[in-house]
């Protein structure tokens, strides 16, 4: 039997109500089920935040006043060439600022032998960033070693207290939901961080070495450019 266009249009007509079956509760508890089970591990969530207030803290350090300065004398003295440093030579905040910029230039390695440099010379800051790293790796222990250096273990100074701890948390979740001033390392930075790594990998070290004479100019550079 030849079917006539009335026909077709019948049989596909489409019902305009929903039965009455159907059951809503049901449906959005199926929906509710369905997006907890998309929704990341609270270890994940809590790494994606460390690794997100690590960079907010590390912007801050690199942006901050004299940061420039400290890596200045941090940087090889050309005369002396790339020389094994001593410990009195190191400037802790120069190592500070260095292992914030290999952070953010996505060198994480060197980031930390650097942060466990100026974390060993007595820098909280340093401390707390480790904190943050180890928390963003998800190696719990580490995290809660360097939690504890930062908060009784370190130097002669007075260790913050919770409350303190808990204001630079909420501050550093506020820069990174509303934003900061605290700039990013440039192109150009960033390229200079990469030749040193280059030059490190050559010598078959894994680890980022000491700033140059270049890189320290080109973070002034960055520093006043703003």
């Amino acid at each position: 039997m030849t079917h006539t266009i009335d026909h077709l249009l019948a049989d596909s007509f489409v019902p305009t109500t929903s039965p009455a079956t159907f059951d809503v509760g049901a449906a959005l508890r199926r929906l509710a089920n369905d997006a907890a089970k998309t929704a990341p591990p609270p270890d994940m969530a809590r790494a994606a935040q460390a690794g997100q207030r690590l960079s907010v803290v590390s912007r801050w350090i690199l942006n901050g006043p004299g940061a420039a300065g400290h890596v200045d004398r941090l940087a090889e003295n050309p005369e002396q060439g790339a020389h094994l440093m001593e410990e009195e030579e190191m400037d802790v905040d120069g190592a500070l600022v260095f292992a914030c910029l290999l952070h953010l230039t996505k060198h994480p390695e060197s980031a930390q032998f650097w942060w466990q440099l100026a974390a060993g010379a007595g820098s909280r800051a340093a401390a707390y960033c480790l904190h943050l790293h180890h928390l963003h790796l998800t190696e719990t222990k580490e995290a809660q070693h360097w939690y504890h250096q930062l908060t009784h273990s370190m130097a002669d100074t007075t260790p913050p207290d919770d409350a303190f701890i808990e204001v630079l948390e909420a501050v550093a979740r506020y820069v990174r939901t509303n934003g900061s001033a605290a700039n990013a390392p440039t192109g150009d930075l960033e390229s200079e961080v990469n030749r040193l790594a280059s030059h490190s990998a050559n010598s078959s070290c894994v680890i980022v070495r000491r700033p140059d004479r270049r890189l320290a100019d080109q973070l002034h550079q960055f520093t006043t450019r703003r």
